[in-house]
């Protein structure tokens, strides 16, 4: 560290990720919002599968397009600038939904939400790298990390109630609304995050070598890593509700107790991994060791998700696929706290953000064989099979591209 995090007192620290959280928890309403709707907006407008799985890939595309410069917007004009203008985007965007009528409209709404929503990551982790000391990253990674699952709760036990009582119109605008005022919000509580030890950081943070950049194995550990885990994630996100609808006949006002389900799980995982890593430390475990036997546990605990399709009850269903999400939050909330651990400073939001590219190219892949898969008659078996083995397989790449993890010293070096 360079003295930023001692600067700040705890309370400043904490404030600061609590502010983080609720933005990445509108985020993930955002996201999940046009999902829980489809139902809905399938009759309203006479989508097909394969219509709505563009919708989903055209935001991850656009998101893989845009996440990359938005690391390196971060890394330049910090987090408070560029987090702030980011959330006004989103909200605005998502409030454009309401407006639209066409799958085209939905695409551009839905492209400009990605734009704001893919500076998300970066900032978080450069936060979280900037402002926390070591031993407290990992708890203020799985309290952030617990966001998306926050998110993903409330949408469904709120929004269709909302769109039944008051239109699917008000869903977007209620959502994007919120956005907003977290905007506020934010300007007001963080004027001071650009002045003093966030400053003297500037420097550090000021620019990226490309060829330490792109020659760095670490740099493509948690590129790889990051891709095999969040293809199932965005497929999970997107699909879920949709399986509810089709897999067991839900209405629109049933789906959202399941889903909710499967999203407080998801929650539980990045608290657990918050909590296992720092304990793994505290028994002796080295870095790598402890880094490692975290996240083979959670690999192993998403094995048996395909049997979800197996369950003769929705809520039966809703727990396994809820392991499965508890088993990839504890995953990334790792691959999170490993970027801020080895990754230099200067560097951290860049080499989030290419890891998210890597996973919004690979989530879109899985949208897109979703909506083929489902069209063509194949269901959902396929992807939860690549599912359950994704996370094994990124263990084993990240074995491979770091055999011993070691702590950055800051400057590009390992220590």
């Amino acid at each position: 560290m360079d003295g930023t995090a001692e600067h700040y007192g705890r309370g400043m620290r904490y404030g600061l990720i609590a502010l983080v959280f609720f933005g990445t928890v509108l985020a993930y309403v955002d996201r999940q919002v046009l999902a829980l709707l489809k139902p809905t907006l399938e009759a309203t407008f006479q989508w097909s599968d394969e219509d709505f799985a563009h919708l989903g890939s055209a935001f991850s595309l656009a998101m893989a397009g845009s996440v990359f410069f938005s690391g390196l917007l971060v890394d330049r004009f910090g987090v408070r600038r560029a987090y702030g203008w980011a959330v006004a985007i989103w909200s605005l965007a998502g409030m454009a939904h309401a407006a639209a009528s066409t799958v085209t409209q939905f695409v551009v709404a839905r492209v400009t939400l990605s734009l704001g929503e893919s500076v998300a990551g970066p900032a978080t982790v450069k936060t979280t790298a900037q402002y926390l000391p070591l031993e407290e990253r990992s708890v203020g990674l799985g309290i952030i990390a617990t966001a998306p699952s926050i998110g993903a709760i409330v949408t469904p036990l709120v929004i269709p109630l909302i769109a039944v009582w008051f239109g699917w119109q008000s869903a977007f605008l209620v959502t994007g609304g919120l956005g907003v005022l977290w905007v506020v919000v934010w300007q007001i509580s963080t004027r001071k995050l650009d002045v003093g030890a966030a400053r003297k950081a500037a420097p550090q943070a000021g620019g990226t070598a490309w060829r330490e950049l792109l020659t760095d194995r670490r740099t493509w550990a948690i590129t790889g890593t990051k891709a095999l885990a969040d293809m199932v994630w965005w497929f999970m996100l997107f699909w879920i509700p949709d399986l509810f609808s089709k897999v067991f006949h839900l209405s629109q006002a049933e789906i959202g107790g399941p889903v909710a389900l499967t999203y407080a799980m998801a929650a539980l995982g990045a608290m657990a991994s918050g909590l296992l890593f720092p304990a793994l430390l505290r028994r002796g475990f080295s870095l790598n060791l402890a880094r490692k036997v975290s996240m083979l546990a959670f690999s192993v605990l998403i094995l048996p998700v395909t049997l979800a399709l197996e369950m003769g009850s929705p809520w039966q269903a809703a727990l396994l696929i809820g392991l499965a999400l508890f088993a990839h939050n504890g995953f990334v909330t790792n691959i999170f706290g490993l970027t801020a651990d080895i990754v230099p400073l200067k560097r951290v939001a860049t080499v989030t953000a290419m890891g998210s590219v890597a996973g919004n190219i690979t989530g879109m892949s899985m949208i897109e064989f979703a909506g083929w898969s489902l069209t063509n008659g194949h269901g959902y078996w396929p992807m939860f099979a690549v599912a359950s083995l994704a996370y094994l397989a990124a263990m084993g790449f990240l074995h491979l591209m770091i055999p011993r993890i070691r702590e950055s010293d800051g400057d590009g070096a390992e220590g």
